[in-house]
This record gives structure tokens, C-alpha cells and sequence, in this order.
């Protein structure tokens, strides 16, 4: 591989794909697309990442067993994969070779952007500043109704992607000023490695992590990714086994696993929660879900409640209704959640922040903006009431896994 030093430099039209880094409100994901085009800043400068990468991205797996008859079983995921020789995994991105479990995208992005921190979307985690974002191919989960599905349903092969290692992702954040990377767009559990590397060494040089996931992954591998990130966001796509099983290929006992996890660790997490029409929409669902969480995640848990636009798979049924969302959140604010969200509907009161204790407004957003945000070392300014969330690089850096 290329040692590309001068992020800055003129690329060779003939050797590098656009990687689209332009920072806006809208923090638009840009996949890498064409052969021979340079990627542009907001301020029109041309920016160079890294070569083609042609193939696949070898590296060694973590968290696998040898079977015999050179089989692996992957121990990443609840799905557990048996591989015998020369096959892959669910995920498509894992492979065997000759009893040998490999990740075949270590490195590999196909995506990136500098994103505002509030699309992951994360509200209470160093608010109004961005997240150096990224993506390799892969997922192990097919959700009806993903957004990004032209990564995250697709295998490395099929995807044009750059390689860039730790370090120079890193020093790439840092030239963007990011004080975070978000890995996401795809499932960044099935590039744990690059993740876990890459969070670990960013961690040494002043930089957060933020992993924004389906939470399908193992305890073992959790625990052990917990000790180098800063935050997580959690998609809890419904409340059922029905809707996970028929809508997304998996299951919602593993995820409801990885949640009393992290409260348990006591990481910074947040949920989203897509609501489709006449899927996931019912009252009584959305009001288990309210008191599930309050009983094993407890009431300082955001609940983002954001609305569904038909892609993908599922393309018959309508954008979510406006006044549904409101009843979501109302159903959960009335259950006891402390700070409930209205996604996808800017301009909507609901993508506020209020104290939970005298209601005053804290932070105003207008989409991914953060218009005016009024917390003080953590507090109200109004009642003096702490507001659960992760409001400095300092106190992010300074997380240490409960055990």
C-alpha cells in the first residue's frame, strides 16, 4: 500500500477514488464512487486519502473458534456462524481460510463523511460538534428497510473502497478537527477489528469513539470494545420477535443482552427507534418498549422516536405521520423516560432538549444545527439539575468500563 503522508496533496487521477468529506448542516454520506475524481472540503480544496484498494483487505479476526475439518465458528455475533474452508460468514465479510478466520475489510472504507454528532443521532454527547464518520461493506442483518443498503447488503468486493489504516484515519480526523470518530452508516460490528484498533489507538491521542450499531453482537466482544470507545447508539428496531425475525433477519433478545450491558458498564448510550407505519407502531409495543427500558436502562436513557421514509425493501407504506412520532414520544415521557426525541422532523419542538425537572429549554435544534444550548458544567441553569449526557471531550476521555 501507498504511504500517503500529504493529506493535501494532488492525487493521481489514475490511482484514487473520490471519498467525500464535505462538512455541512445536512451531512450528506458520500460513498466512494468513480475512478480518477478528487474529493472537495467545503472550501472547494481537494483532498487526498488513500489508494484504490483492489481485492479485499486481509486481516486476522478476532473472537472465533477452530472446528474440526478446518471449520471456524464466529463468535462475534448471536448468530454464530459455522464456516468451513474457503466459505464466509452471514455477514459476507468475514472469511475462512484454511481453518483461519480472516476479516476481509480491515481498513477498507467505502464511506465517509464529517457528520454534525447530532445525525448519528446522539443529543447528549458533546453537542454541536462532528464526528469523523466511516464504513466498511458488510452487515449481519438484513434489514427491509435500510437506508444504506448499498453497503451494508453488499460484499467488499462488490463496493469500490480505499484502504487507510488507524493512523492515518486519525490523523485525518485530527486535520478535520473532529473530536470523535463515529463508525457507522453500515453495521461496524463486522469490522470490529478495524474498530476496536482504531478506537484503541484514538483514545491515546485525545479522540473519542462513538459506535452507532443494531447491537447484534456478542457479551465477550462488547466488554472488550467498551474499554477504548466513548459512546454508543443503540437502533432498537422494534419491541418483537415477530418484527425482527420477518422484518430484519434477527433476533431482539441478543439486543435487549447488549443494552443491560452497557448500562452495566455505564458507557454513554442513546436509542433510536424507527417507527413504520402499521409495523412497529402499535401503542401497546411502544409502551412495553417505554417500560423496559425504564426498568433495566433506567430514565436517563435518550429515546429517539424518528421517522420512517420507504426505501429499500419496503416501499409501499408512507412516511411516518408526524402525529404518530408525537405519540410515541408521549407514551414514552408519560412512562417515565426522562428525554424522549422526535427524529427526522426538523423544526419539530421535539428535537429540543428539555431539563426533566423544571422544563426549561436547553438545547435548540434545528435539524442537525444546534442552534443555542444553555447546559453549564452539566447542569440547568434554571433548577441546578444534572443533566445526564457526556458534555466535554475531557469527561469523554475520561470513561473507565464499571467492569
Amino acid at each position: 500500500m501507498d504511504d500517503l503522508t500529504n493529506l493535501f496533496a494532488t492525487p493521481s487521477r489514475r490511482d484514487l477514488l473520490r471519498w467525500g468529506v464535505a462538512c455541512g448542516a445536512a451531512g450528506v454520506l458520500c460513498p466512494l464512487s468513480g475512478r480518477g475524481a478528487l474529493a472537495q472540503d467545503a472550501a472547494g480544496k481537494s483532498e487526498l486519502v488513500g489508494p484504490k484498494l483492489e481485492g479485499v483487505a486481509r486481516h486476522e479476526a478476532m473472537f472465533w473458534e477452530a472446528q474440526d475439518e478446518k471449520r471456524v465458528k464466529c463468535l462475534l455475533c448471536p448468530r454464530e456462524c459455522e464456516v468451513a474452508d474457503v466459505e464466509r460468514g452471514y455477514c459476507g465479510v468475514r472469511e475462512n481460510q484454511g481453518g483461519e478466520y480472516q476479516t476481509l475489510v480491515y481498513g477498507a472504507l467505502c464511506s465517509a463523511n464529517v457528520d454534525p454528532i447530532e445525525k448519528k443521532p446522539l443529543f447528549h454527547y458533546l453537542p454541536g460538534t462532528t464526528a469523523f464518520s466511516i464504513a466498511t461493506a458488510g452487515c449481519n442483518i438484513e434489514c427491509k428497510f435500510c437506508q444504506n443498503w448499498q453497503i451494508s447488503q453488499f460484499r467488499p468486493e462488490q463496493v469500490d473502497s480505499v484502504l487507510i489504516t488507524p493512523d492515518r484515519l486519525i490523523a485525518a480526523c485530527r486535520a478535520r478537527r473532529a473530536p470523535t470518530i463515529a463508525y457507522t452508516y453500515s453495521e461496524p460490528v463486522v469490522f470490529y477489528e478495524y474498530m476496536h484498533d482504531t478506537a484503541a489507538l484514538a483514545r491515546k491521542q485525545g479522540i473519542g469513539s462513538v459506535m452507532i450499531s443494531n447491537g447484534y453482537i456478542q457479551e465477550k466482544p462488547l466488554r472488550q470494545l467498551c474499554r477504548h470507545l466513548t459512546g454508543v447508539k443503540i437502533d432498537l428496531k422494534a419491541f418483537t420477535e415477530k418484527f425482527y425475525q420477518e422484518s430484519c433477519a434477527g433476533e431482539l433478545k441478543p439486543v435487549l443482552r447488549t443494552l443491560e450491558i452497557l448500562k452495566e458498564l455505564g458507557i454513554w448510550f442513546e436509542l433510536v427507534v424507527l417507527v413504520i407505519p402499521t409495523l412497529n407502531d402499535a401503542p401497546d409495543e411502544v409502551k412495553r418498549m417505554s417500560e423496559w427500558v425504564l426498568k433495566h436502562l433506567g430514565p436517563n436513557v435518550p429515546m429517539h422516536f424518528t421517522r420512517f421514509h420507504p426505501t429499500y425493501r419496503i416501499t409501499n407504506l408512507p412516511r411516518t405521520p408526524i402525529p404518530t412520532l408525537e405519540h410515541c414520544r408521549k407514551i414514552a415521557l408519560d412512562a417515565g423516560v426522562h428525554y424522549v426525541y422526535a427524529g427526522n422532523v426538523p423544526m419539530h419542538p421535539g428535537e429540543n432538549t428539555y431539563c426533566h425537572n423544571c422544563g426549561h429549554e436547553l438545547i435548540h435544534r434545528l435539524g442537525f444545527r444546534v442552534q443555542s444550548n444553555h447546559i453549564a458544567e452539566g447542569k440547568c441553569p434554571k433548577c441546578g439539575t444534572t443533566i445526564p449526557g457526556v458534555w466535554s471531550q475531557e469527561q469523554a476521555l475520561a470513561f473507565e468500563p464499571r467492569s
